[in-house]
């Protein structure tokens, strides 16, 4: 499984994004699949993580109510729209997969990851 992260930038504080993993290789369609972030000297942090078919979703609860994740199994892509965004949510976004992880939020279960995308959101 390769992935590939997009759709950071730059946006102001209470502003939206959405960004895009899309993953290619076989058996994506049963990976659980999470978003994760790094800001500048901090260690990377769980963000959101969903369900092989798209219907289960669990987020940290510093983000509920702000952040979706969902899927397009068709698509092969994953999304997390970030909505009321704040400069504490500057971070390098990344993406992760694992075909045997059940809704976790521990980086080391993750045995895919993407590139990662950087998201800078001005005060």
């Amino acid at each position: 499984v390769q992935l590939q992260a997009c759709g950071g930038g730059l946006v102001q504080a209470g502003g939206s994004l959405r960004l895009s993993c899309a993953a290619s290789g076989r058996a994506f369609s049963r990976y659980f699949m999470a978003w994760f972030r790094q800001a500048p000297g901090k260690e990377r942090e769980f963000v959101a993580v969903i369900n092989w078919s798209g219907g289960s979703t669990y987020y940290a609860d510093s983000l509920k109510g702000r952040f979706t994740i969902s899927r397009d199994k068709a698509k092969n892509t994953m999304y997390l729209q970030m909505n009321s965004l704040k400069p504490e949510d500057t971070a390098v976004y990344y993406c992760a997969a694992d075909p045997s992880v059940r809704y976790s939020y521990r980086i080391d279960e993750y045995s895919y990851w993407g590139q990662g995308t950087q998201v800078t959101v001005s005060s």
